[in-house]
């Protein structure tokens, strides 16, 4: 809570809670900011992404994107998406499937691809841009952006 509010003093205009493993974590955060806009007496935006971890479209604690949509839906966030872990091209399937579930915005902000053996990436700016285009061209996503 101490985080939610110096975040909103400091003039915030929406939260978001990022690069989600584990659910439980990501719950008690919603709680905390739940909690904290009944107190002040309003309601800010709240945005959920949650991380993919590899090709089996799991989180780290082993959900698929279903499961996380349906364990943080009761947020009424108003964009629920993917970040981190994966690069574009990886993330298509995951999106698809949370863009038919989700009830808002859909959110996309992956990585420059995979990292390579040295802990760097290889995609560019061109190709992470076509990727993208493609999901929005498609109506998969509503927002874009872009993490490691």
């Amino acid at each position: 809570t101490e985080q939610i509010k110096g975040l909103i003093d400091g003039g915030v205009d929406m939260l978001v809670i990022e690069t989600v493993f584990d659910t439980l974590n990501a719950k008690a955060a919603i709680y905390s900011c739940l909690d904290y806009f009944e107190e002040i007496g309003q309601d800010y935006p709240l945005m959920i992404c949650g991380t993919i971890v590899d090709a089996s479209g799991r989180t780290l604690s082993g959900q698929t994107i279903g499961g996380f949509y349906t364990s943080v839906r009761h947020a009424n966030a108003f964009a629920y998406g993917i970040n981190c872990g994966l690069g574009a091209a990886q993330m298509r399937p995951f999106l698809k499937q949370l863009a038919t579930l989700g009830e808002g915005y859909i959110s996309c902000y992956p990585n420059a691809g995979l990292p390579n053996a040295m802990g760097e990436y290889d995609e560019g700016p061109e190709e992470m841009a076509e990727a993208l285009r493609d999901f929005m061209e498609r109506g998969l996503v509503n927002l874009i952006g872009g993490c490691c």
